[in-house]
C-alpha cells in the first residue's frame, strides 16, 4: 500500500498540462502538494491499521 504514494507521482500524464489552475496556480503546483496529502494519508492508514500488531 505504501508503493501508491511513490508510483503515482511517477505518472507523466498528470503533469502534461497546465490547466486547471487552483487559486492562480498551475497544476504542476498544487498537485505536487496533493501528493504530499496523499503519502500522509497513506502512512497514516497503513500505521493506525499495523499499529496493534505490535501490541501482541
Amino acid at each position: 500500500m505504501l508503493f501508491v504514494p511513490i508510483v503515482v507521482p511517477l505518472v507523466p500524464a498528470l503533469f502534461n498540462a497546465d490547466s486547471p489552475r487552483l487559486f492562480g496556480w498551475p497544476r504542476f503546483y498544487w498537485l505536487q502538494l496533493a501528493f504530499i496529502l496523499l503519502g500522509v494519508a497513506t502512512t497514516t492508514l497503513v500505521y493506525q491499521r499495523t499499529k496493534k500488531r505490535g501490541e501482541r
